[in-house]
């Protein structure tokens, strides 16, 4: 049975922007920290290379530890953006980290996967 309330529904946006701090630690945890520690272990195994093109060239010329450079020059780039696109827009930002970070830390447990069958 449907009712109805004095105070409208939120939308998608609004519930984004309410979780944007959330997004932010999704971003770090997964973008920053998952993908990073799944790229350094697969990295050690004999049939695993990093397959992204600057990523790769930053590993070949200046060794596995770089890519902690990498992610901290991300995420002060992304962190810039984020403070100057207005609201609600720079939610984006943070949502988008976090799904790339998920997705690419995914990916990297099933490379990681198939290459210790």
């Amino acid at each position: 049975m449907a009712y109805e309330t004095s105070q409208p529904e939120p939308s998608a946006v609004d519930v984004l922007v309410d979780s944007e701090w959330l997004l932010w630690l999704v971003a770090v945890a997964f973008f920053g920290i998952g993908d990073l520690v799944t790229t350094a272990i697969g990295l050690q195994l004999q049939y695993v290379v990093e397959v992204g093109p600057v990523v790769g060239e930053v590993i070949k010329i200046y060794g596995a530890t770089a890519m902690v450079w990498l992610k901290v020059l991300v995420f002060v780039l992304c962190y810039g953006l984020w403070r100057i696109v207005p609201e609600p827009h720079r939610v984006g930002v943070p949502l988008g980290l976090a799904v790339l970070g998920v997705l690419v830390t995914l990916w990297n447990l099933v490379v990681l996967g198939m290459a210790t069958t």
